[in-house]
């Protein structure tokens, strides 16, 4: 048996692993069993009793008893993963105060390599709170986290002034759940969002101080990332945003507006705006809920309304009638 992992020593798994296969046993019993002197066989009872691992039961002279292994080995394994855990957070502090302090001391140092995926969600925060003016990011799949669970954290920046500038891969746009529960409610308090065909990255940059490039060396998520600090190379990513800003196509605010009649319903206005973002057939229809071909008579039936013989056109229409806002 091995239990040097969670902490016993040899000796101490000779006398558990002993203790396991006998009935109650007094220390001179188990002595005799592990071979051990009775003082020696006394002191290692005494300290598997300390940890959960054995009972003593009253009498002259006492006996000793195994505790379950699946009950007290688990919560010794527990209570390793515990210490483990806290270990962990402070090697990241630690971490982060040698990247500091090499910044400090090197200044010259452009690019940091981050890996793990809770070291590269840490970052990821530190660099949108320390955000003063704006955030600018390139969204694109994969996704670690669920659509819309950052919203409340984005709510709170831009109640003080933080501007989001967000252009997300049509592939994002596809996403289950993403456009309705993450993509249009940013839109609705406050992110300037838009869409591109494909992205060449994902990306976050914080004001003109700082940027962060995750990306995956594997399925399921991100493994590596490398933080920017300010440099020519922040300088070209900002500068590759703002080239793919100007490309990009606004994503429309689908929402009906409160109290509003006479206009598109719901469900038009939610069509129209799937459109304007460049959506594909397969990407609405997941979005709302229809079938393929629904959506396709969908779109027919809005275009011939419109007067459109193509979604762009449609898009421009429905801007200059006031449905898209």
């Amino acid at each position: 048996m091995e239990l040097d992992v969670v902490g016993l020593s040899d000796a101490s798994q000779l006398v558990y692993s002993t203790l396991v296969g006998l009935r109650p046993s007094t220390a001179s019993e188990v002595a005799d069993a592990c071979g051990l002197r009775l003082g020696t066989a006394g002191r290692y009872l005494s300290a598997l009793v300390k940890d959960g691992l054995a009972t003593k039961a009253a009498g002259r002279p006492p006996r000793f008893t195994a505790a379950a292994p699946d009950v007290a080995v688990t919560e010794l394994i527990h209570e390793r993963e515990r210490q483990l855990d806290a270990a962990r957070s402070v090697v990241r502090q630690l971490a982060e105060k040698h990247r500091e302090a090499r910044r400090i001391s090197d200044p010259n140092i452009a690019v940091e390599l981050i890996t793990g995926h809770e070291d590269i969600s840490a970052a990821v925060s530190r660099l949108t709170a320390s955000a003063r003016r704006q955030l600018r990011a390139f969204d694109r799949p994969p996704y670690v986290e669920r659509p819309g669970s950052n919203l409340e954290n984005q709510r709170r920046r831009q109640h003080v002034g933080v501007g989001h500038r967000v252009i997300y891969d049509r592939a994002a746009v596809a996403w289950p759940g993403r456009l309705r529960d993450d993509i249009l409610p940013s839109v609705r308090i406050g992110e300037e969002a838009r869409v591109r065909e494909k992205l060449p990255l994902k990306l976050v940059i914080a004001d003109d101080r700082w940027a962060v490039i995750p990306f995956s060396l594997a399925t399921g998520g991100h493994s590596v990332a490398y933080l920017v600090h300010r440099s020519p190379m922040l300088a070209a990513l900002e500068a590759l945003f703002e080239a793919e800003w100007e490309r990009a196509t606004p994503v429309r605010d689908t929402k009906p507006p409160a109290g509003g009649t006479g206009g598109p319903d719901a469900d038009t206005l939610a069509l129209l705006g799937l459109l304007a973002s460049g959506c594909t057939d397969a990407a609405i229809a997941r979005t709302q809920g229809w079938s393929q071909r629904t959506t396709q008579r969908r779109i027919q039936r809005l275009m011939t309304e419109l007067g459109a013989a193509t979604r762009f056109q449609a898009a421009a229409q429905a801007a200059r009638r006031g449905w898209l806002h």
